[in-house]
């Protein structure tokens, strides 16, 4: 008996089918039928599915003899279906990789409730994936399993079947199943949830439900959409024979109402012909299910009120002076924010007749995100070494509980960030500030910049159209020529920063402000780190931190996470930090061993906690050698790179440590232990030599003491990196990986054949 049977009815979907079934036979948890319904489609959806049969046994095609319509399709599949657990999936839609085995341990760790609830993206024909609005209903917090009273807002979820699994005696029991019609899945979903005994949520996008341009029931304009009223008679019809329900009949008329003002309202669905007797329908249903005592959502009174009174006429009343509403609101709206834009850039230009003021200074990190990277690092030393010096932090709202108490906080666009902008001596980014903002005379502005440059910058982009997306360049030139001061790590950067962004700045080689922290770092600051994180004592931990890649639509990185882990073993976990620019987590699969990191303030702490970076293009790898800690680099995608982005010089020749060219070398470098081997400690050595010369803790101090105390020749001499002594890794102590060489603490460069020495001739910084 399989663990699950996943029931696909399948009619006049042959460009998708494919992918469906796929979805499904690839998923890393195999325990499962596949019951694969042709509802006498009259395409080649038929033979599709035979052809899968054929080549894997765990299917089973079913070919009706007439077409019968979704709702009895799925009941076919019942009737044959054998597994503990039933899955419906649309024929249109997919599984995400690894599904059924995040719904399997669930299961298991929840007591077999009789439903588990798990989440899905909506996926457009563009390639956009929008996850389900209402997903914190899906909160796994809390008793585990429950039953639908404990956790009614689950009825605000999409009433499909499926995004749901289904113990299969539970629907036995029961005896669901689906009638004929449009909208089968109501009179199943509702009192599938009502009459279970237990109840358990998964938080995981399981399912991609295919947003299709054309062809979709949904998307079709037919009368069959009145079968809505029928199926919520049988819903209610339910819960008459059942009265211990009878207290979800509040609920269950709102969302009617709700349902049938949505079906109305969709553009295309209802024939013109057909609007009028919906609406009749719809007050009747009103009337005889209204329950005293349901008020409906304020945001939903309107269309309940037009449901309630059921004439189209009214409706074509309200609808076209709510059109009238929203074209006379929304010019106004624009010219409020025209007027206000305004009146802030005049508050600007008198800001700027201004005096300076110059014990001020003006911070920002990553277009207004959180206290951070090489700003937050300059703020902090500004307010230890130059404490005569106000300073404020540019960042929106949501990120202001990241910014030190001592320090002003502003947003941006307001009143008071524009005369900060106007006013402050002192204006420090790793990016840009506002393009309209004017550099006076006596403003001095830092461009820390945000890392060493490996991937192509500035004007080295001009011949590279998918990574310069519409730069404008001469934008570009024009704010470095508001910069007085530009921060560098190392020559090979400073060689960069000059060419990629020529202007007349001053390039301060003091290493990166960031970095210091690793130099100050102690042993009990990584263990409270690690704790935090929830990261095991005893565990090697590896933060996995990939960098944008300008040719993919998508940044989900075609990394199986879980099948590295499986095959590393129980002492590792895995920190995955996306691109900030990523939006989203690398994996649905968080928790466990596996530990989402995106949404961390603070990059350094990961780093300070880890101990191996696995990343590939990112300028991460050059921070985290200043730890002297080993670094992996997975160079799966260096072709298409190299054409979309280009790098400065080839990884390949010049690496940090090992480098993988797939998966399987990257799990084979971990056990057999050459991930920290002598070799990899040698090639690191010489990275460190050529990129970390001058991150030895105090390139705040030096920058603060050069720009704002004006010290030049007192400056604090530079630590060689053979006195340097970075807070080692927690994993340090830990026994070594069997077949590992022992690691080499510190060791002076040696010259090895593939290690170009440091006066070879590798083009670090090469023209153009």
């Amino acid at each position: 008996m399989p663990r699950f049977s996943v029931i696909v009815p399948v009619y006049k979907v042959q460009a998708y089918l494919h992918e469906c079934l796929e979805s499904v036979l690839e998923q890393s948890f195999p325990d499962l039928e596949l019951i694969a319904v042709d509802d006498c489609s009259p395409d080649a959806c038929g033979a599709i599915i035979d052809e899968f049969a054929a080549r894997d046994a765990r299917v089973l095609a079913v070919h009706l003899p007439e077409n019968v319509g979704l709702g009895r399709a799925r009941n076919a599949g019942l009737e044959r279906a054998t597994g503990d657990y039933l899955i419906f999936l649309d024929s249109d839609d997919t599984l995400t990789p690894h599904a059924l085995r995040a719904i399997a341990h669930r299961l298991k760790g929840t007591g077999e409730p009789d439903v588990l609830v798990y989440d899905y993206a909506r996926t457009y024909w563009s390639g956009e994936a929008v996850r389900n609005q209402v997903s914190a209903q899906l909160s796994e917090e809390g008793p585990a399993p429950f039953r639908l009273d404990e956790r009614p807002g689950l009825l605000r979820l999409l009433m499909v079947v499926w995004n749901k699994a289904y113990r299969r005696e539970f629907v036995e029991r029961a005896g669901l199943t689906f009638p004929p019609g449009y909208y089968e899945d109501t009179p199943w979903t509702y009192p599938a949830l009502m009459s279970a005994g237990t109840i358990a949520t998964l938080d995981r996008v399981c399912v991609h439900y295919r947003q299709r341009r054309h062809g979709s029931i949904l998307g079709t304009s037919s009368r069959r959409h009145l079968d809505v009223f029928e199926q919520y008679d049988r819903v209610f019809a339910h819960v008459d024979a059942h009265p211990e329900l009878d207290r979800w009949r509040p609920v269950l008329f709102r969302r009617m109402v709700d349902h049938f003002g949505t079906v109305f309202a969709k553009r295309g669905r209802l024939p013109r012909a057909a609007r009028a007797e919906f609406l009749r329908k719809a007050r009747e249903h009103y009337r005889r299910y209204r329950v005293p005592g349901a008020p409906a959502d304020p945001r939903t009174r309107l269309r309940h009120a037009l449901v309630g009174l059921g004439t189209h006429r009214t409706y074509r009343l309200l609808s076209f002076l709510s059109r009238v509403r929203k074209r006379a609101v929304r010019p106004a709206a624009r010219l409020l924010r025209a007027v206000r834009g305004a009146a802030l850039q005049f508050h600007y230009r008198v800001q700027l007749r201004l005096p300076l003021r110059a014990d001020r200074a003006v911070f920002s990190s990553y277009w207004g995100r959180g206290h951070g990277c090489n700003p937050g690092a300059l703020e902090s030393a500004f307010r230890s070494f130059a404490p005569h010096i106000r300073t404020a932090w540019v960042a929106d709202l949501e990120h202001h509980h990241t910014v030190p108490a001592a320090t002003g906080r502003l947003r941006p666009g307001t009143a008071a960030y524009w005369t900060a902008l106007a006013r402050s001596k002192y204006l420090v980014n790793n990016v840009n500030f506002d393009r309209r903002l004017v550099k006076r005379p006596g403003q001095i502005m830092i461009q820390t910049q945000h890392g060493t440059p490996l991937k192509r910058m500035g004007l080295d982009l001009q011949d590279r159209p998918a990574a310069a997306r519409g730069t404008d360049f001469a934008e570009l030139l024009r704010s470095a020529d508001k910069w007085d001061y530009c921060l560098s790590a190392n020559r090979h950067s400073t060689l960069v920063w000059e060419r990629a962004f020529p202007s007349s700045y001053t390039t301060l080689e003091y290493g990166l402000p960031r970095n210091d922290v690793f130099q100050r770092a102690t042993s009990a600051d990584v263990d409270r780190l690690r704790e935090s994180l929830g990261v095991p004592a005893g565990a090697i931990a590896v933060l996995y931190a990939p960098t944008f890649r300008d040719y993919r639509r998508t940044q989900r990185h075609v990394l199986d996470l879980e099948r590295v882990l499986r095959r590393l073993g129980p002492r590792y976990v895995l920190l995955t930090r996306a691109h900030h620019t990523y939006g989203a987590p690398l994996t649905d699969t968080a928790g466990g061993r596996i530990v989402d990191v995106s949404g961390h303030p603070s990059v350094e702490s990961l780093c300070l906690a880890s101990d191996v970076l696995v990343t590939d293009y990112s300028s991460l790898m050059f921070d985290y050698a200043v730890l002297d800690r080993p670094i992996v680099v997975l160079a799966d995608d260096r072709e298409a790179y190299e054409a979309a982005r280009g790098t400065y010089f080839d990884l390949r020749a010049f690496p940090p440590g090992a480098v993988a060219r797939s998966e399987d070398e990257l799990i084979d470098i971990f056990a057999s232990g050459h991930w920290r081997g002598s070799r990899s400690t040698r090639l690191r050595a010489a990275f460190r030599e050529r990129f970390c010369p001058y991150d030895d803790g105090r390139a705040a101090e030096r920058v603060v003491r050069r720009v704002v105390l004006g010290e030049t020749a007192a400056l604090p001499p530079f630590v060689p990196l053979a006195e340097r002594r970075p807070v080692p890794p927690a994993a340090a102590v830990l026994p070594r990986v069997p077949g590992s060489a022992p690691p080499v603490k510190a060791p002076a460069p040696a010259p090895l054949g593939s290690v170009p020495a440091q006066g070879a001739g590798v083009p670090l910084a090469e023209t153009l």
